[in-house]
């Protein structure tokens, strides 16, 4: 409950920060700030009540670390990750900072510290959330373009530089992904799972390169969206099982 307060939080405080961007886009011109539904200081009073609560409710209910982790979350996807989408194309890897801490809050929920186990989970979902969101940024490029966010897809109007960084991304997901294994917090039934998912995705990111065409993101979007749920089922039945 409290991480879902603290999401949603940092989700209506990023509303509040984009209303005007989101107003120029196709795929966000219809949420409520745009459209005037909410006004902006309701959101922003909302979203700064709903991280407080959630930060406070983990800080009470499970520990300090964790609820550090959940508010360092916000802080750097509100504030950091955020303002500099109109900065610079290195945002996709700052923002994947705070989209990669949440397991740490899960690990450290469950164990009060943060060992290897959970740097290293820290460090499959950074690099996986580069192909998730390159595939994004390809098919929305003129929504941002309109916007004047700093994207990656709009660095080469071809496509080559930010499809070079999918596939290198992808690839660099197969080793990453089979380091549980490699120090022991799981088995052998997950090294197979992780290859055959870790091949998958760098296929449909090959696929992306060598057409660019909008169908090869979209299969890639649809590819990376099952890859983590997938992936952490695997950790959870080879521990289980």
């Amino acid at each position: 409950l409290g991480s879902a307060l603290v999401c949603a939080g940092s989700a209506a405080l990023n509303h509040y920060l984009e209303r005007d961007s989101d107003a120029l886009m196709k795929r966000t011109r219809n949420r409520p700030l745009p459209k005037g539904v909410i006004s902006s200081n309701s959101a922003m009073i909302f979203g700064i009540l709903l991280v407080l609560s959630g930060v406070l409710l983990i800080c009470l209910e499970v520990n300090l670390l964790t609820a550090f982790l959940s508010l360092l979350t916000a802080f750097l996807y509100v504030l950091v990750y955020t303002p500099m989408k109109k900065v610079n194309w290195l945002n996709t890897t700052i923002g994947a900072i705070p989209g990669a801490i949440p397991p740490m809050g899960g690990w450290s929920a469950a164990t009060g510290n943060l060992e290897l186990g959970a740097w290293i989970l820290f460090l499959i979902l950074f690099v996986w959330q580069h192909p998730h969101f390159y595939s994004i940024a390809w098919l929305f490029k003129e929504d941002y373009k309109r916007a004047g966010f700093k994207m990656l897809s709009l660095d080469d109007s071809t496509g080559q530089r930010i499809f070079r960084h999918t596939v290198l991304y992808a690839l660099a997901l197969i080793p990453v992904s089979v380091l549980p294994f490699l120090i022991g917090i799981s088995g052998t039934k997950y090294l197979i799972g992780a290859l055959a998912l870790g091949i998958g995705l760098l296929f449909y990111s090959r696929n992306l390169q060598k057409t660019g065409s909008n169908h090869a993101a979209h299969l890639l979007l649809k590819a990376s969206v099952l890859y983590l749920p997938a992936l952490l089922i695997l950790i959870v039945i080879d521990r289980s099982f």
